[in-house]
């Protein structure tokens, strides 16, 4: 039986990304949800669950694709391709992006994803230092800081957004202020290891820099990653010049035509799960 996920269901499933190596977030679970409850489908058999997947309708034109997992104990008996139809259908129309891992995009290129880009996760030890001009998030932001997020990711994605920034004990936003408009944001948000960071929005380096540094504790190093778009390269050199190494790479990919994006210089996607 496939059915919709609870948040119980959901914690779950990001155990069983835990147990992956995917290294979800100490409370995305709500935040995921409020994007589309509708959204999320776990398969069911003899009470346990087995399968789960993401399909995010965004808006009426976009979708992302994420979370598309078969419990080991469960795989090869199909129970993957029955869970991969059904969170399609819930796109309906839409096209449907993801990020794939390189062990299965001959496997989504079957299914007619096309490649259109590259994620690249950047990794290391990084200690934060204060900035008179970021400040949290308030909700005030959130209007410019959707149409910022619509010109970078090409589609506007209000309810996944909204839940994103408002933030949580282990997830906030912070904004850099011009006089009279947000110039940059970017989000914080604790992890089973570490601190992952994204989105990132800036339009030069200096403003990333700061709005990266501020987002982090100032009293001591942690670990941190950001995955960044392989095409945004002058966010990939401020990475690098700061330390940190690619670690991971997935192939971004979609059914459907692509969004036109207009992303900044400085730029790193919120998720892998959900774009």
């Amino acid at each position: 039986m496939i059915r919709t996920m609870t948040e119980a269901d959901l914690t779950q499933v990001l155990n069983w990304a835990a147990d992956e190596g995917w290294n979800p977030g100490m409370e995305d679970a709500p935040a995921f949800l409020a994007a589309d409850p509708g959204g999320f489908l776990v398969g069911e058999q003899d009470g346990k669950l087995v399968s789960a997947i993401s399909v995010v309708n965004h808006s009426p034109e976009q979708a992302f694709l994420g979370l598309y997992l078969v419990h080991p104990n469960y795989r090869g008996q199909g129970l993957g391709m029955a869970i991969w139809s059904a969170g399609l259908a819930q796109a309906g129309a839409r096209s449907v992006g993801l990020d794939g891992v390189p062990a299965q995009q001959a496997n989504y290129a079957r299914s007619g994803f096309v490649r259109t880009g590259q994620t690249i996760r950047y990794a290391g030890l990084l200690q934060g230092e204060a900035s008179q001009d970021v400040r949290p998030f308030t909700t005030n932001d959130l209007e410019p800081l959707l149409a910022a997020d619509a010109l970078a990711c090409g589609v506007m994605r209000p309810a996944y957004l909204a839940a994103w920034l408002q933030g949580a004990r282990h997830r906030e936003t912070f904004v850099l202020d011009l006089p009279q408009r947000p110039l940059g944001f970017v989000t914080a948000r604790d992890c089973r290891t570490g601190v992952k960071i994204g989105p990132l929005h800036a339009p030069d380096r200096a403003s990333a820099l700061r709005l990266l540094m501020a987002c982090l504790p100032h009293d001591r190093a942690v670990d941190i990653s950001l995955d960044i778009p392989a095409d945004r390269k002058d966010m990939c050199a401020l990475a690098e010049d700061l330390g940190l190494v690619p670690v991971f790479e997935t192939a971004r990919m979609y059914l459907g035509p692509a969004p036109v994006a207009a992303p900044p210089a400085y730029y790193a996607i919120a998720t892998m799960e959900l774009g």
